[in-house]
């Protein structure tokens, strides 16, 4: 019940807008198999291979995944007692986030070798890069700027037509914005990263119904998370135990 009624506030406060903000349906390309099992926390590509970290204690895994058949080409399981989050790749480094245990683990991209962890002083959601920075959500209305280290060079308070959005999950970068999952929500937001302002809002309802009618899932699905742009500027968007990974336009 609480759940349901977070649902509703914050689905609430996504659809008040002053008109200011760009609108934007999704057309929906393809349909691709995804692991139903896999509790996605992050999703992205580097050097034309798609990366997918999932959470959950005892299931959290670093993965590469062919988008168009689910296939999971390679994956490495993490300690039971790590939640994983967000990751991406930076200057060669892998890096991936965990829940609530304030460090990141740094892994080589292409074999997954361990190469040790890094102190992160807050909660890990959502983690992408600029190419120069990583860029980091911990479920606050606040997106970090962070070098190497983790160190903090800067942050930017999100808002909508002046009010905070919490619950900034997953984080891509696209065309210049911060793309972010609104945890609990179907909506995504697109952010200018100078100042945090939402520019765009996502409508991507109906996504979980055309996954389940693609494909059967031995799983109860959970929310929208998970978005990624090829080399080639094809966005693909899934959630945390979703049967189904889409190819999608955006469209006013």
């Amino acid at each position: 019940m609480k759940r349901l009624l977070a649902y509703v506030l914050i689905s609430l406060s996504l659809l008040s807008c002053s008109g200011k903000v760009k609108e934007y349906g999704l057309e929906i390309v393809n349909i691709y198999p995804h692991d139903p099992e896999a509790y996605t926390q992050g999703l992205f590509f580097h050097d034309g291979v798609m990366y997918e970290s999932t959470g959950q204690w005892g299931e959290s895994s670093i993965r590469k995944v062919d988008p168009e058949t689910g296939e999971v080409l390679q994956r490495m399981n993490f300690s039971q007692k790590f939640f994983g989050e967000g990751s991406v790749v930076l200057d060669g480094e892998l890096y991936v986030l965990t829940w609530m245990d304030k460090v990141a683990f740094l892994c080589d991209p292409e074999t997954f070798e361990y190469h040790g962890t890094v102190r992160y002083p807050r909660e890990g959601w959502g983690l992408t890069t600029d190419g120069k920075e990583l860029i980091a959500s911990d479920g606050t209305p606040f997106v970090y700027f962070l070098d190497g280290t983790m160190k903090m060079t800067r942050r930017i308070k999100v808002t909508l037509d002046g009010h905070p959005v919490r619950n900034l999950n997953e984080l891509e970068w696209i065309g210049g914005k911060i793309w972010a999952n609104v945890y609990l929500t179907d909506t995504i937001l697109i952010i200018n990263p100078k100042d945090g302002k939402v520019e765009g809002r996502i409508d991507c309802r109906g996504l979980l119904e055309k996954a389940l009618k693609a494909f059967p899932s031995p799983r109860e699905p959970d929310v929208l998370n998970g978005i990624a742009v090829s080399p080639d500027g094809r966005i693909f968007l899934t959630g945390k135990y979703w049967p189904a990974l889409f190819e999608v336009r955006l469209k006013k």
